[in-house]
């Protein structure tokens, strides 16, 4: 319990005619069981508080079977879009194949300007030819070795936001890098 300190005093004493005053003393509040209950309050916050656990994306990645070439799934060409990541946060994407593409291949940028409106209308029109919510698009996600970590981060939050639910990080072939070096988003090492 706090305790309250105080000193006697009273009221003035004549001492040849003129009124003396006496010192009042302060009251003191003994803060000691405060303190105490502060730090049990702290412990208890601290012992019943969650700590924020750290996000991770879950990511399930295939085995590469060199050996066996024929468990290769094959895709059709209306339905894959491939995404090649470059320098400087751009990407550049065309659906089909390189050497015979669908469209035209795109450079881009990230958001939802850029490929999040892509992926959207894309999926869109495949749902619609297919006719079928199980083969809806499917994104190629092929990251050059100019691209930063940021970047396959955010092609990987764009397939969440957009929904696509197929999609894979494959290799990027050479006629891929001759695309992006021809459109200015891979720079040659010198």
């Amino acid at each position: 319990m706090a305790e309250l300190n105080s000193g006697g005093g009273g009221g003035g004493h004549k001492k040849g005619g003129k009124k003396i005053r006496s010192k009042k003393q302060s009251a003191r509040v003994d803060m000691t069981p405060m303190v105490d209950l502060m730090f049990l309050l702290i412990t208890f916050f601290m012992l019943t508080t969650t700590l924020a656990k750290p996000k991770a994306m879950d990511l399930a990645m295939p085995d590469k079977d060199k050996k066996q070439p024929e468990n290769r799934l094959e895709i059709a060409d209306n339905r894959t879009l491939n995404v090649l990541l470059g320098t400087d946060n751009r990407l550049e994407w065309y659906m089909g194949q390189v050497e015979k593409p669908l469209t035209p291949p795109t450079v881009d940028s990230y958001g939802k300007n850029g490929i999040r409106k892509i992926l959207i209308q894309k999926n869109k029109e495949v749902l619609a030819a297919t006719g079928d919510p199980k083969k809806g698009l499917i994104v190629l996600i092929k990251p050059s070795d100019q691209s930063k970590y940021r970047n396959l981060v955010d092609i990987l939050d764009e397939m969440k936001i957009t929904n696509i639910q197929q999609y894979a990080i494959v290799d990027i072939t050479d006629p891929e890098i001759d695309l992006i070096k021809r459109d200015g988003i891979y720079k040659d090492k010198k």
